[in-house]
């Protein structure tokens, strides 16, 4: 699931609409529907920020190993192209 996928289904399971959540996280409608398209990918701190203002919390979902939160910054900084070229050659090749 990609941090845009994981956004749009918080939102929309808070029933919010791109409007409605602008309004409780200050972020523009505008980057919350290209976080949401996987266009671009908000960083960590952004991303859970959103996830709280839809009442839903990013530990339900990822559990903590070490260094997971690293590679997760790691993986929301990355553009959904190199997320899906990391994937197909995997993590530790170069």
């Amino acid at each position: 699931m990609t941090s845009g996928q994981l956004l749009r289904e918080a939102r929309l399971r808070a029933g919010l609409t791109q409007a409605e959540l602008e309004e409780r996280t200050g972020k523009d409608r505008a980057s919350i529907a290209r976080w949401e398209r996987d266009d671009v990918s908000p960083a960590f701190e952004t991303l859970r920020d959103l996830l709280r203002a839809c009442e839903f919390d990013l530990a339900l979902v990822a559990f903590v190993r070490p260094n997971e939160d690293a590679e997760l910054e790691e993986q929301l900084r990355l553009t959904p192209k190199e997320r899906i070229e990391r994937f197909f050659r995997g993590p530790r090749d170069p």
